[in-house]
């Protein structure tokens, strides 16, 4: 079995800050703040690595200025670093939020720096050598010059019957882009895994099952994540297995969805069914609050 992962998508610098009360405009919030490696395709990478996948490679476009503590993040993961470094935009910066007090809610301000600057001379068919399964982070989607590469990386796939999985990312980048235009293109993967607020806006429908259960007759396999309430798995119009979450207080969510797919790939790989393959996400998911930032403690 071959049973490689290749994520394409993103490496991102991380400001992360917990405050235990409300913010105050005009004036000082104590909160703790902290720098770490992050990225929704970097950190499903990490978890997949940490969850058992062997062979896992992530290609991301990153500034000069961050690239060498990036690749020796991802290097003391387990994940090997295809990074290209681009000399004229800067490595993708998220400062994350962290409301201590509300469950650890997080509000993201992003600069998508080098992020979306992936082009199509940046993939070559030859990275799929040796691998399983094909990853794309939903950030790829939501501007042209990435988006024409994602779509390469698909293509790629396809031709070779590689499957591939999306996760769509950002409801608000979603909404910027067009539900209609997103859904076109991630036309033919075989996995879609949105969050609950993504399943709504994608199919216009508030409950979890009936988003989960539509959007599998557009793709064949659909992992809608809720949280604290687990996960819920549909294919063929229907909802196949529902999986609860692992009951942990929370310190930071910041990455919790990523730890869930990364864990869910990796399992797939092995051959494990979706339901399973959900539950091992659960727990990637439940060990992913309990720590600050994205990646595996």
């Amino acid at each position: 079995m071959v049973n490689g992962l290749l994520v394409v998508g993103d490496v991102v610098t991380d400001v992360i800050a917990v405050h235990d009360r409300p913010l105050a405009p005009g004036t000082d919030t104590a909160a703790r703040i902290r720098l770490l490696p992050g990225g929704a395709g970097a950190n499903v990478a990490c978890w997949a690595a940490r969850s058992g996948c062997s062979d896992v490679r992530l290609l991301a476009r990153v500034g000069s200025d961050g690239a060498s503590w990036h690749e020796a993040a991802l290097d003391r993961a387990a994940v090997r670093p295809l990074l290209v470094r681009d000399a004229e935009a800067p490595t993708a910066t998220v400062v994350a939020l962290v409301d201590a007090g509300a469950g650890a809610e997080r509000t993201f301000l992003t600069d998508s720096g080098a992020v979306l600057r992936l082009s199509r001379d940046d993939w070559s068919p030859g990275l799929l050598d040796g691998m399983g399964h094909l990853h794309l982070s939903g950030y790829l989607f939501f501007a042209d010059v990435s988006r024409r590469a994602a779509t390469a990386a698909m293509a790629s796939a396809r031709d070779r019957g590689v499957p591939v999985s999306v996760d769509p990312a950002s409801a608000g980048f979603i909404s910027e882009l067009g539900v209609d235009r997103f859904l076109a293109a991630v036309a033919g993967a075989d996995l879609l895994l949105p969050n609950a607020d993504e399943a709504a806006l994608l199919t216009g429908l508030s409950a979890p099952e009936a988003a989960a259960a539509a959007l599998s007759h557009r793709v064949p396999l659909v992992v809608v994540t809720l949280g604290a309430r687990g996960a819920l798995v549909a294919a063929g119009g229907d909802v196949v297995a529902r999986v609860p979450a692992l009951p942990v207080r929370p310190l930071d969510t910041t990455g919790a969805g990523d730890a869930f797919t990364g864990a869910f790939l990796a399992s797939r790989l092995t051959g494990a069914p979706p339901g399973d393959a959900a539950a091992a996400g659960c727990r990637a998911a439940a060990e992913a609050v309990t720590t600050l930032g994205g990646r595996p403690g």
